[in-house]
């Protein structure tokens, strides 16, 4: 560690105690934690492009390339801020100064902290990106062998709180993996913006010197440049995307998790979670709290209000380079890709994990009166009236059976032909046993086989696209994952075979 002597004798200065601890020391933690790996790659595929383009001599090269490779990851890693250097950058510009014999004074060629430092935060966010589309996909593939279980699982489903009408568990869960896909597509956008190379750009006017700045993308796995240099250091969109793509996805699944802890409650006795995922009261020896849920919850609640920050950070900043969009703002866009992720493994677990009470959900939706649009439908297909008028008659009907506290069990055929001559003048010709197949769920069910319905060919095809689907989306990010290791490790290789020529 510096002395305070040794630091002045070097014509430098110790910033100021309560500057480090409200910025430098936050800043130096994340940086050493998220930042050092992207960096050393950033490092080493300049070093590469500079020789190839000739603006490095093979011994200085060399020299480099053994400090790039020598360098003590882990010790920058354990270390602590102690002023010596501004931050984490020019701390380890200084080791591969002493590692190369001073031959990495040449290093910095044609490059600016600006258009590294974007680099490195595309770099660190593409790699979060990917793991938080890995988790989503292991979420969206519980979902999907979930419904599989559940294609006759019958349940009325709810319009404005209210029982509406019957469907099925697999109907339901297959809008929540669609409304997922939706999530995953925006997050493949924000990473397609986001996995583009700003390096070359330098301070924003690019630079004199003959450098690649294709080659440096291709490097390090960029799919391209942010061709315009003033755009490469200035743009915070592609982070803003990213925020906006995780606050949205957020919001849309913590609706499932919200209905998820109403079906877990004994009115509504719909779902019990697995005992890995509840907890018992220190008070009330009967209960099994699924505070999994909850806690999932409220993490997407954060995620929410993590990203609404980044958003605000951006909001009316300067069109340059400034730290509103990088040391400060940047652990936010971390932490909520961090949240989403271990969300999406954890509600993964708990589905996989989940009981749906079936009889209970068959009995309550064969007791209600949501399958009497089915009956109005009968009666404009089958008696020829018009649907208005179908559905004054059947709602007349509900109605009485309501007030005199009859179930709808108890609906008569007579007691429909009462309202129809009243309404319409002529008594109808449906039968009684029409009348009881109109007014079974199953039923209900099994005749809305248009597309996107939840009878069961027609929701057993739909989940049969979701599972190419999600087939397609896995291969997208395997390829992925790969070309980034792949293209990272290969750093390694050209550099250690500089040292055997």
């Amino acid at each position: 560690m510096a002395t305070k002597r040794h630091v002045q004798e070097e014509g430098l200065q110790f910033p100021g105690k309560t500057y480090v601890e409200a910025v430098l020391e936050p800043a130096y933690n994340h940086a050493k934690q998220e930042l050092l790996l992207p960096m050393i790659a950033v490092h080493k595929a300049h070093l590469i492009m500079l020789l190839e383009q000739r603006l490095l001599s093979q011994k200085d090269a060399l020299n480099i390339a053994k400090a790039l490779l020598s360098i003590d990851l882990e010790q920058l890693r354990l270390g602590n801020y102690n002023g010596q250097f501004e931050d984490l950058f020019f701390e380890v510009e200084h080791k591969l100064l002493k590692l190369s014999d001073d031959s990495s004074n040449n290093l910095h060629l044609a490059r600016s902290r600006n258009d590294i430092g974007i680099a490195i935060y595309r770099i660190t966010l593409r790699q979060k990106l990917l793991r938080t589309l890995s988790s989503a996909l292991e979420l969206n593939a519980s979902l999907l062998t979930f419904a599989k279980k559940h294609i006759d699982t019958i349940f009325i489903a709810h319009t404005h709180t209210q029982q509406a009408q019957p469907t099925t568990i697999a109907h339901y869960i297959a809008a929540v993996s669609d409304s997922l896909a939706r999530d995953v597509r925006r997050l493949q956008a924000a990473y397609a913006n986001c996995n583009l190379s700003s390096l070359g750009a330098a301070a924003l006017t690019t630079s004199g010197f003959d450098i690649n700045r294709e080659r440096v993308a291709e490097l390090l796995a960029f799919d391209g440049l942010i061709e315009n240099s003033y755009d490469a250091v200035s743009g915070a969109d592609y982070v803003a995307e990213i925020v906006a793509s995780i606050q949205l996805a957020a919001i849309n699944l913590g609706r499932f998790v919200q209905e998820l802890l109403l079906w877990c409650t004994q009115e509504f006795a719909v779902a019990k979670v697995a005992s890995p995922y509840v907890q018992i009261s220190s008070i009330m020896p009967q209960k099994r709290n699924p505070v999994s849920i909850e806690h999932i919850r409220s993490l997407l609640s954060s995620i929410a209000g993590t990203s609404q920050t980044v958003l605000t950070m951006i909001h009316n900043t300067p069109f340059g380079d400034i730290v509103d969009t990088e040391d400060d703002m940047q652990p936010y866009a971390w932490k909520g890709l961090d949240t989403l992720e271990v969300v999406y493994r954890l509600l993964s677990k708990v589905i996989d994990s989940l009981e749906i009470n079936k009889d209970v959900l068959h009995r309550r939706a064969a007791a209600s009166f949501a399958t009497v649009t089915e009956l109005a439908d009968t009666l404009v297909r089958e008696e020829g009236i018009p649907f208005r008028n179908a559905h004054k008659i059947v709602s007349i009907l509900v109605s009485q059976a309501v007030e005199q506290s009859k179930g709808i069990s108890d609906l008569s055929l007579q007691s429909l032909n009462e309202i129809a001559i009243h309404t319409i003048g002529a008594p109808l010709k449906l039968s009684r046993e029409k009348l009881k197949l109109t007014l079974d769920p199953k039923h209900f069910v099994n005749i809305r086989k248009l597309r996107g319905g939840p009878s069961p060919s027609e929701i057993t095809r739909a989940l049969e696209d979701q599972q190419h689907r999600l087939h397609s989306l896995e291969q997208w990010l395997s390829e992925r994952e790969t070309y980034l290791a792949t293209a990272l490790a290969q750093l390694d290789a050209i550099l250690s075979n500089w040292q055997y020529k």
